[in-house]
């Protein structure tokens, strides 16, 4: 009889109603989430961009001072190799007017030889006469000597220029991988920051853009037709009394408004560096590419002892560099999004100062 019960149907209770809830409630956040109307992530604010973007820009610097580096180096190294063919190849052309002289020898040697010099002597007209040229071929024969040692002299030193020219060029091949390998992140690094500052309306963008000081682009661009001897007495600056100084500072100060690229050392185009070294060079002082280098090229100061046209840098890898003006200011080249400016030693970790002049 058990055979033919009709199978008891089970209630959705108990653990199956969870598990039932558990699934419905999962496809209901699931289709939410698709639709579009869940839990996203939200937009960060314009000041979460700006934190972001200087990053972004830090670390481009960075890399820029690093490629700077490194061109400095393949520009040294490719110098080198050029001085290096040259002095080979004046050395070849002597070689090969020393190897002409030793052929000329060896043909006259040939079209005069295969006689015993005593029989020479025994057939000779003039034996004086004889006598004499067979000195004179002693004397020449030395002389033939000299000549082959100079040429294997000649032949040492050109394999060793050449050795000298292939460890160049090894050089400048790693110097230039280098420059594409720095290229390649300060390009990643400007296109992040490029994308994350799309994301903000043109108002935004424009309060991010405005200088520390206050200034706008145009008011700062404005400034560069303000002659050297009032820039130098701008408001709340102090006086400076080097004159090599004043005249990094005078061209600073008429670079006002120009546009930030790296690698740029001017004349209308800069880097941090780049500003530094076209300033100094304008006043007759030169000084390396790099702001690594750069900390190294004067007297260190402390921040208490800065006077205008010191050096200041920031960041602890030093990686941003400008001049000080005085009042705590200075004149640098921020990054892509800035021209050339007057803004604050605070406006960014200060690292410490030299003074070049």
């Amino acid at each position: 009889m058990a055979a033919h019960r009709k199978p008891r149907q089970r209630s959705l209770g108990g653990h199956t109603v969870r598990t039932a809830a558990t699934i419905a409630l999962a496809g209901a956040a699931g289709t939410t989430v698709f639709d579009g109307t869940g839990h996203a992530e939200p937009s960060p604010t314009p000041a979460q961009v700006k934190a972001k973007v200087d990053k972004l820009y830090q670390e481009a610097e960075a890399a820029t001072e690093k490629y700077n580096g490194a061109q400095e180096k393949a520009t040294a190294a490719e110098e080198r190799l050029k001085a290096l063919r040259d002095e080979a190849a004046r050395k070849e052309a002597r070689l090969n007017s020393a190897r002409e002289a030793l052929g000329s020898m060896a043909a006259a040697q040939y079209r005069s030889g295969g006689l015993d010099p005593a029989m020479q002597l025994a057939l000779s007209d003039d034996p004086d006469q004889y006598l004499d040229g067979a000195a004179f071929a002693e004397r020449a024969g030395d002389r033939q000597s000299a000549a082959v040692a100079r040429v294997r002299r000649q032949l040492r030193e050109i394999e060793q220029l050449r050795g000298a020219a292939r460890v160049e060029l090894t050089s400048l091949q790693t110097r230039q991988t280098e420059l594409k390998r720095h290229k390649k992140t300060i390009t990643g690094k400007l296109d992040a920051a490029r994308r994350l500052l799309s994301r903000l309306t043109a108002q935004e963008r424009a309060r991010l853009e405005q200088g520390a000081d206050g200034a706008t682009g145009a008011t700062r661009a404005s400034r560069a037709s303000t002659g050297a001897r009032d820039t130098l007495q701008a408001p709340g600056s102090a006086t400076t009394t080097n004159s090599r100084a004043a005249a990094a500072l005078s061209y600073a100060y008429s670079k006002l408004g120009s546009p930030y690229v790296w690698g740029a050392t001017g004349p209308n185009a800069f880097d941090c560096s780049g500003l530094v070294l076209a300033a100094y060079r304008s006043a007759g002082v030169s000084l390396p590419r790099t702001t690594y280098a750069q900390i190294d090229a004067g007297r260190r100061v402390s921040r208490s002892e800065l006077r205008p046209g010191d050096l200041v840098f920031f960041y602890s890898g030093i990686t941003h560099v400008g001049i000080y003006i005085g009042d705590g200011r200075m004149i640098h080249a921020p990054n892509p999004s800035a021209p050339v400016r007057v803004a604050p030693l605070d406006e960014m970790p200060y690292a410490g100062a030299t003074r070049v002049v």
